[in-house]
């Protein structure tokens, strides 16, 4: 972090004090501001004049499911979303997921493994600030990465979530080589039971392949990780479609 930026807001969704206190010290303790919203309307009144750059969500809250709470978020905010969650369903997670959650850590909670999560998301979405290059083309789509749209060959315009589109900017600046799921997700402590990543590659496949059974651009290497096959080109770039960064 850089010293003359202000420290990265987090956004603490939990209606449990106890559990609360033991995120904001833990995130304080690494250099991260927070505001502690005791429930999903709590933060919602909140984002009117705050701009979290991170928004940590219980599923469990007391005036609405945090599913919900996710969704009236990112119609609001462009914020990343973790969610918290003593949830043991698959369901609830994958469904996290699908709806735009950028991660989920599941209660207990290791601290350092959420402090880590909260990095990686901050991370990647400080990448996707910074990144020069803002309209990648391949096989007629047009992928804006300024502003997280995808266009078909057709003239479809599609609207990626934000994890749908920091998965995508992996691929193009990386096409025709094979990406451990570590790359993909942005972290290097991945458990190997950890599904997120196939859910968001499942996502991206619904809207990019003409046959996500059988995709084309998107492919499984098994035990390696995953391959991007295609040309991609950088309109007014130098040497575009290398395939290179």
């Amino acid at each position: 972090m850089k010293d003359q930026e202000p420290a990265k807001l987090i956004a603490i969704v939990e209606d449990d004090p106890d559990v609360a206190r033991i995120i904001e010290q833990v995130l304080a303790d690494f250099g991260f501001r927070t505001v502690w919203c005791r429930s999903g309307g709590d933060l919602l009144r909140r984002l009117r004049s705050l701009a979290p750059d991170l928004c940590i969500i219980d599923l469990g809250l007391p005036d609405m499911d945090g599913i919900e709470a996710m969704q009236r978020v990112r119609a609001q905010s462009n914020c990343g979303i973790l969610i918290l969650t003593g949830r043991a369903h698959v369901s609830d997670r994958v469904m996290g997921l699908e709806l735009g959650a950028d991660d989920y850590v599941l209660k207990p909670f290791e601290p350092r493994e959420l402090v880590a999560r909260v990095r990686s998301i901050v991370r990647r979405r400080e990448g996707k600030e910074i990144s020069p290059r803002q309209l990648a083309e391949f096989a007629g789509w047009r992928f804006n990465l300024g502003n997280n749209t995808l266009t078909g060959p057709g003239g479809d315009e599609h609207a990626l979530s934000t994890a749908e589109a920091e998965l995508l900017k992996v691929f193009v600046n990386n096409p025709n080589r094979i990406l451990q799921r570590e790359k993909l997700m942005g972290t290097r402590d991945l458990a190997p039971t950890d599904r997120a990543i196939d859910v968001r590659i499942s996502r991206l496949r619904r809207k990019l392949e003409p046959d996500p059974q059988s995709p084309a651009f998107i492919k499984t290497v098994y035990g390696a990780g995953y391959l991007f096959l295609a040309t991609v080109n950088w309109p007014g770039e130098a040497n575009s479609g290398q395939g290179n960064p």
